[in-house]
């Protein structure tokens, strides 16, 4: 059976699974991972594909794995990449969805992390472009600016995004407040997440970009 996005957004189930996993991460002190990212990465990794002249199926699929990637934290914030694609691989069974697709969307979920990430697939590395460049100031739900951590000050900095995609870049624009938060802070968190969407937009054949304040910095 040929899941599509719509299938998975209307599962009662994986709706609850996404909504106690952000719970859980409310808890831990974490910046939103609930439905408006799912719901961000899911049509980003779409729209990568779909710009780059890929399948359209196989964008289907980088948008099913966009919006299941972090039903993993429903477990733990820790390996959560790989405990979401075992989750994933039971729901997408239950739904009865091909086994060569469930295996392409499994495998894009347990790479998406950074720590074990690998732009693995086509559909893996538009997944973790979409992932790793959401970087927005609504995902701070910490209102008290003096408590912030360095997580809340980069994502909180951060007034404008932009991903821009084309057939030979993919690029993301940034306006960042300084006073809140440096450069050298956006790097100390985001440098690994940089370098992997570079890897990533090699494996689909167009560099990386990253501006900032309208400096290039990669």
């Amino acid at each position: 059976m040929k899941i599509k996005l719509a299938d998975i957004e209307k599962d009662e189930a994986i709706k609850c699974y996404i909504k106690k996993a952000d719970e859980s991460l409310v808890a831990l002190g974490y910046t939103e991972h609930s439905f408006p990212h799912v719901c961000k990465v899911a049509a980003t990794a779409y729209r990568i594909l779909e710009t780059l002249g890929y399948d359209t199926r196989d964008a289907e699929l980088a948008a099913i794995a966009g919006y299941l990637h972090d039903i993993g934290n429903v477990v733990n914030r820790i390996d959560h990449a790989q405990s979401g694609a075992v989750m994933a691989f039971r729901i997408l069974d239950r739904m009865n969805a091909e086994p060569d697709e469930i295996a392409t969307i499994v495998t894009a979920i347990g790479n998406h992390d950074e720590s074990t990430a690998f732009p693995v697939n086509p559909v893996a590395a538009a997944l973790i472009i979409a992932d790793k460049t959401d970087v927005r100031c609504s995902r701070v739900r910490n209102q008290a600016i003096s408590n912030f951590d360095i997580h809340d000050r980069v994502n909180y900095s951060v007034k404008e995004s932009e991903l821009y995609i084309d057939k030979k870049e993919i690029c993301l624009n940034l306006k960042i407040e300084t006073d809140i938060c440096t450069v050298m802070d956006y790097f100390e968190i985001f440098l690994n997440r940089m370098i992997l969407c570079k890897k990533s937009a090699e494996k689909l054949g167009v560099k990386f970009a990253l501006i900032m304040n309208g400096q290039k910095m990669i």
